[in-house]
């Protein structure tokens, strides 16, 4: 969304919200804690992507990638993205049998507004990884999945 000096406002349409994503983290702009991209790059809906967080330092999740699959829904950038973790995971925002994020729990997704993305999504992620709840929580053996 972006207001004129008119003072009207302009809704951005979903996939060119998802092409400006697409480039940001192609370039490799942004948190290179986080990273994201097509599942098929010649999927014109740019509807599924993956997307990796390096665990934070002084945690659990030090040193580990976590795997994460993103499905970005028709009314996207209204919505927030469906993310789930690929990797197995504990932490209290995230569903322990399904892997997906519990969106009342993540920041980013629980004040979503349609300025902002994928990107922002993760850094909240990352950030709850490094939470007084859950960096200590003992973590599932690295390379298993849900």
């Amino acid at each position: 969304m972006q207001t004129l000096p008119s003072g009207e406002v302009v809704i951005t349409p979903r996939n060119f919200k998802l092409l400006e994503e697409l480039e940001h983290s192609e370039k490799g702009q942004g948190d290179m804690s986080i990273s994201y991209g097509l599942v098929d790059s010649s999927d014109i809906f740019m509807g599924e992507w993956n997307g990796t967080i390096l665990g934070p330092h002084r945690t659990q999740h030090e040193m580990r990638f976590y795997e994460l699959r993103i499905s970005i829904p028709e009314s996207y950038p209204a919505v927030p993205p469906k993310v789930r973790f690929v990797s197995k995971i504990n932490m209290s925002c995230v569903d322990s049998n399904t892997g997906e994020i519990v969106y009342s729990k993540v920041p980013a997704t629980r004040n979503w507004n349609r300025n902002m993305g994928m990107e922002q999504v993760l850094i909240s992620l990352r950030a709850e990884m490094a939470s007084p709840d859950n960096r200590k929580m003992r973590q599932p053996e690295e390379g298993t999945t849900f």
